[in-house]
């Protein structure tokens, strides 16, 4: 799992900047529109809840075993 400085959480983008069917969220770092307009500006708190809600979002969108395992798997933000 990426590790950061506790003051400022990468951006989990993995650089597969793609909408998925209802243009909400990337398909790649799983975030809407408006967290990813708003990553700078957002504070440590706010991008560690993003970030913590991700394997939720990955549930969701690919089933649960997805997320299961990529959690399982260690498998975070990358900078």
């Amino acid at each position: 799992m990426a590790r950061w400085r506790d003051d400022n959480p990468p951006s989990p983008c993995i650089s597969i900047c793609t909408l998925d069917a209802d243009g909400v969220r990337c398909v790649g770092c799983l975030r809407t529109l408006d967290e990813i307009a708003r990553w700078e500006r957002m504070s440590a708190d706010d991008k560690r809840a993003v970030i913590a809600a991700l394997p939720a979002r990955r549930a969701e969108a690919f089933g649960d075993a997805a997320g299961t395992a990529a959690s399982a798997a260690g498998d975070g933000p990358r900078g």
